[in-house]
């Protein structure tokens, strides 16, 4: 198969500025600073961030590569720069074929302008006459299912049925290659599953697709081969299976027990500080008894007041979901501040092997404000569980749960319905 996408040497650098200035200030302090700094230069300071450094790879025809990492990984970049939204600061790109691309909600569309509108603004900017996507249309119109809204003006669509749009019009228009970001989280489970469906048959028809995801089960089951970025380069690039593997145990600003992140780059409504997994002395630990219980406990900025939903995730060592938990069912409101939250996992629950936590902090099938996956793990260590007779006891089942038998003893057949 022919090469479409080549990249050399690619780096992508940032140069940010920094000045001395309070988050929130009153009109008072404003106008104060303002004749303080009457004549004088204002001090700021510059920091250059390499986004990506050094990264090279080629994709052939019809590939289905997934793109995984965790947040700041470069995985964005990446694609923004394949789709020509930036360039870059040194290096090479060179594609052959039309790019479709889809990389954050509404990228692309013309606010004012209408679905039906947009829809043939983007087929003319991919080079489609006016014909080709007429024959296209029904097609992008029954995906998306937005047809009661198709002559509104997008400005007007909810974040869902903007994605929906924006996915199916990418899918339909036959770019030769198909770039997705992280963007399928915002739609609904069914529409995901329609989405995924839709890419594995667009590599089917010999297209290429270049899949960014959090999602390791939909990478998994969508590329067979991945690459793993890490802090702006290359880190792994081969099979997925081994690339999940080496990224379950990477953790950039992971200690014992303990994760933290850096202050967001640009303006955020809420961001999280640290996630902690604690025994029952509220030590931090990797490795915990079977018999003894978990504590996992996150702290959370909130920049701005409003409402929106904390939720965990547990996985197993093959990032298969466990199960989810949140403190509400409801949205919560919060205001602006700090939060800590805690919730205690029961002792015997998890059978001996490897657990991570996921954090996702959203309005649920409306917007995702921060989602990360494989941010800490810890060990459930066997101590003399009933599976322990078993040499491979994980096989029995991730859950332990202790359900009473009630067995009766008759000395004599009873009467039994016949099978």
């Amino acid at each position: 198969m022919s090469t479409v996408i080549k990249v050399e040497n690619l780096g992508k650098r940032y140069v940010i500025s920094h000045q001395e200035q309070q988050r929130y200030r009153t009109l008072r302090d404003v106008v104060t600073n303002k004749f303080k700094s009457f004549g004088k230069k204002t001090a700021s300071t510059k920091e250059e961030i390499w986004a990506l450094k050094n990264v090279s790879f080629e994709v052939k025809q019809g590939e289905r590569v997934g793109i995984i990492g965790r947040n700041g990984a470069g995985k964005s970049t990446l694609l923004k720069l394949l789709s020509r939204i930036t360039e870059p600061t040194k290096g090479k790109i060179g594609l052959c074929g039309r790019v479709g691309s889809l990389l954050e909600v509404g990228t692309g569309f013309h606010p004012e302008l209408t679905g039906r509108e947009n829809i043939y603004l983007n087929g003319a900017i991919l080079g489609m006459s006016k014909s080709d996507i007429r024959k296209k249309f029904d097609d992008i119109v029954a995906f998306a299912e937005i047809d009661k809204f198709l002559d509104t003006p997008v400005k007007r669509y909810s974040s869902g049925m903007y994605v929906r749009l924006a996915f199916a019009v990418a899918a339909h228009l036959e770019p030769e290659i198909l770039l997705v970001d992280e963007v399928l989280a915002v739609g609904d489970v069914s529409f995901q599953k329609k989405c995924l469906g839709k890419m594995e048959d667009v590599s089917q028809e010999g297209r290429t697709l270049l899949f960014v995801s959090h999602d390791l089960v939909a990478v998994r089951k969508l590329c067979k081969r991945t690459i793993l970025l890490c802090d702006g380069k290359i880190e792994k690039d081969g099979f997925t299976d081994s690339a999940i593997d080496a990224y379950l145990n990477y953790s950039r600003n992971a200690t014992e027990g303990l994760y933290c992140w850096n202050e967001p780059a640009g303006r955020q409504k809420v961001w999280p500080v640290q996630l902690e997994i604690l025994d029952e002395s509220m030590n931090r630990i990797s490795n915990i008894p079977f018999d003894s219980a978990v504590t996992i406990a996150l702290r959370i900025k909130v920049y701005e007041a409003f409402s929106f939903q904390v939720s965990l995730r547990i996985t197993n060592n093959l990032a298969i979901p466990i199960f989810s938990t949140e403190p509400s069912q409801e949205l919560m409101f919060y205001n602006r501040g700090y939060y800590n939250f805690s919730l205690k996992l029961p002792f015997a629950l998890l059978s001996p092997g490897y657990y991570r936590v996921a954090l996702g902090i959203h309005d649920p099938g409306t917007e995702v404000f921060f989602f990360e996956e494989q941010i800490l793990s810890w060990q459930v260590i066997e101590t003399g569980t009933n599976m322990a007779k078993y040499k491979k006891y994980h096989e029995t089942g991730v859950i332990i749960v202790d359900i009473p038998w009630e067995i009766i003893y008759n000395k004599q057949d009873g009467k039994i319905e016949p099978c």
